[in-house]
């Protein structure tokens, strides 16, 4: 079964990790948009058409989303 990322319905999805014990859970991970999710969360979070769509993202704009400033050094 194809993952499908539930911000932005990219299927460049990857196994982060599984449960240690009992096989219960497993991470995803997005290589898209970075998102992470449990597949035990709900399907607000893990079904793409339940996800919120106000925390949608589209690929095609990611170059005009803002940069996080670097965080300047230390004062001395």
């Amino acid at each position: 079964m194809s993952k499908q990322c539930p911000r932005c319905n990219s299927h460049d999805v990857s196994l982060l990790t599984k449960s240690p014990v009992g096989d219960v859970w497993e991470v995803y991970i997005c290589g898209t948009c970075t998102l992470s999710w449990r597949s035990t969360e709900g399907e607000n979070i893990t079904n793409p058409d339940k996800y919120d769509a106000r925390f949608k993202l589209d690929p095609a704009h990611f170059d005009e989303l803002a940069q996080i400033p670097p965080i300047p050094p230390l004062k001395g």
